[in-house]
Formats: C-alpha cells, structure tokens, sequence
C-alpha cells in the first residue's frame, strides 16, 4: 500500500475509534452489515468503519468508491446537516460518492435501500475535480 493511500485510508491514528464505532455499532447499521458483509449484495465488497482522511464511513465499496451513511435523528438539525456536507466535500475530493438513508428507512424499507444502493454502484464514476 502506497503511503499516500495508508495516509487517506484507514489512517493508523483513526483505529481505535474505527474499531469502537464496530463494536458499538447501531441497530439499523447492524441490520444493514448482514445484507452488505461477505459480498452479499451481487458479489461487491464492502467494508464497515472505513476510514477516509479524518473521517469515518458507515460503509465503502472500494471498487465504486461509494460510501454508505445512515442517519439517525441527531442528523436531522442544522449543525449535523452542515458537518455533514462539509464531510461529503471533502470525500467528493477522493472520487468517493455518499449516499445517504435515514435508520428508519433501512428498518422500514431495507430491499429499498439495497435497490438504492445498488443503482448507486452502477452511476458513472465522478470526475476528478478541475484545477
């Protein structure tokens, strides 16, 4: 691994806090791991509690560059909205695209989710940004 990757992904100051986030992992982000984990969902790989730069993502597939976030109430006000955006342009940095859902969608909706996700993983990949 490249140094400049090891230094955007899973930065090695970022693993005990990734691997707390796995262990304490929610209800909705539990549910949606068993249909993610093992390249359950036509044949794709993800990881849990990827990190990227000083972030960490839910989920995120490699291959597509594509992040997975679930969302809970506390992401509902203003100040989580707008730390959120900021987290999405940085990552849109990277080529790596977010896509979000609300946990209660996941327990209400899950074959919506995975549809959702799975049409996200057949977008074109983004362009790298202009100088």
């Amino acid at each position: 691994m490249t140094l400049r990757r090891r230094l955007i992904h899973n930065n090695l100051n970022s693993n005990k806090n990734r691997s707390a986030l796995r262990r304490n992992r929610t209800p909705a982000e539990a549910l949606l791991w068993k249909n993610l984990r093992k390249s359950q969902l036509d044949g794709i790989k993800f990881r849990r509690q990827h990190g990227i730069g000083p972030y960490t993502v839910d989920f995120y597939c490699p291959k597509y560059r594509v992040a997975v976030e679930l969302d809970g109430a506390v992401h509902m006000n203003e100040i989580h909205q707008e730390a959120d955006q900021k987290r999405d342009e940085f990552l849109k940095q990277f080529k790596v695209r977010v896509i979000r859902f609300e946990n209660r969608l996941v327990y209400e909706s899950l074959e919506i989710v995975l549809d959702a996700i799975r049409a996200e993983l057949k977008r074109p990949a983004l362009e790298p940004p202009l100088a």
